[in-house]
């Protein structure tokens, strides 16, 4: 046994197992809708203060002033991917009033996984108690991700695929860190979130036709691949000589993440607008309307470039990210659910989402925030 599985560790997850609705507003059509968010941090926090105390010639303050990073949670020596993941969930549907018996599908955004295999989304449905009718799969895309699993969610449900998707996000990034590499521990953290999404009547009551997930616009360019890369873990490097030096590549050999700053902000600031813009131009809207502009928050140095850059007002751009950090494919409903809770997401309103990072991989998508 890879885990201890736990029996009826969230009981109110179980499916109904009742035939889905053959009249009503089922017939009617649906949009996929987002429910709800929850998250989990690790106990665990790295400050600036103990960066500064490994690093002096970097002050608490400099680091701040780089990144807008204050803390950053760690995942503990025995903690993976799949306790974040049981923890979002289990955080979710305790915070809300939500209804998860039509769930029929688990999508598990990580980098991070438990093992190599078995899909770390399949230990997940164990631990949880999930029914074993249920669809679940990892997705291995990290700071893009969120984006993505939400397109594929979208499909799901409104394919009738599944009447409604559990969404998580989870990596425990900074296990992939190099203890000496003060750059990717100033900016990463560990965290997980747990998003219901579950199908609405297209004839709602707001009168608006359009999707409340979507449009979406994709990117890919593998060229970049080098750029932001962990060598050691995969079957190429498996067969290979992995301590052969690559120039550029230092931490080739030592099987931790690697990260060329320079060429990650240039390909972020050539890649972003144009993807707001697209995103916008597809949905068919202007600048002015969209209520809040959440980006994945890579650190707020890049994302005050990008703010100033697409003429966005400070007041509609959201950052959530200095007690937390950059946490990969959960920055973006972490953000999310932190503007609903200071009041600044309301129901209603349209949110434009960029997701962009390692691959290169980067997405945008239009949302009507319209939660239960």
């Amino acid at each position: 046994m890879l885990v201890s599985p736990s029996t009826n560790l969230l009981p109110w997850l179980r499916i109904n197992s009742s035939p889905r609705r053959k009249h009503g507003r089922m017939e009617r059509g649906m949009w996929a809708s987002i429910r709800a968010i929850g998250s989990y941090f690790p106990t665990a926090t790295l400050s600036n203060a103990d960066l500064a105390a490994e690093f002096p010639e970097w002050s608490a303050e400099k680091i701040l002033g780089k990144t807008g990073i204050e803390n950053r949670h760690i995942s503990g020596p025995d903690e993976y991917t799949s306790d974040l993941a049981v923890s979002a969930t289990r955080n979710l549907a305790s915070s809300c009033d939500c209804n998860f018996e039509k769930v029929e599908f688990v999508i598990l955004c990580t980098q991070s996984p438990d093992f190599l295999l078995p899909t770390t989304a399949c230990i997940v449905q164990d631990r949880l108690g999930l029914p074993t009718s249920i669809g679940a799969l990892d997705i291995n895309l990290g700071c893009s991700g969120y984006v993505y699993s939400l397109g594929i969610a979208r499909g799901l449900i409104e394919t009738r695929q599944a009447q409604a998707v559990l969404l998580i996000t989870a990596d425990v990034y900074t296990k992939h860190l190099d203890p000496e590499d003060r750059t990717t521990r100033t900016l990463f953290g560990d965290a997980a979130t747990a998003t219901l999404l579950h199908g609405k009547d297209r004839f709602g009551d707001d009168g608006d036709p359009s999707p409340l997930i979507g449009p979406f616009v994709f990117g890919t360019d593998g060229s970049g691949a080098r750029n932001l890369i962990t060598h050691a873990g995969g079957m190429r490097t498996a067969a290979a000589n992995v301590s052969n030096h690559v120039e550029h590549e230092p931490l080739r050999d030592t099987g931790r993440l690697y990260m060329n700053g320079p060429e990650i902000f240039t390909f972020t600031l050539r890649e972003v607008p144009r993807t707001v813009h697209d995103a916008l131009k597809k949905a068919e809207l202007g600048m002015e309307d969209i209520d809040l502009f959440v980006f994945h928050q890579a650190n707020e140095f890049i994302l005050q470039h990008l703010r100033r850059q697409l003429g966005i007002p400070s007041e509609r751009f959201h950052i959530a990210m200095a007690n937390c950090g950059n946490t990969v494919s959960s920055s973006i409903p972490i953000a999310l659910q932190d503007a609903q809770l200071a009041g600044k997401l309301l129901p209603g309103h349209r949110v434009l989402v960029v997701g962009f990072g390692v691959g290169y991989s980067w997405a945008g998508a239009v949302l009507r925030w319209n939660p239960d």
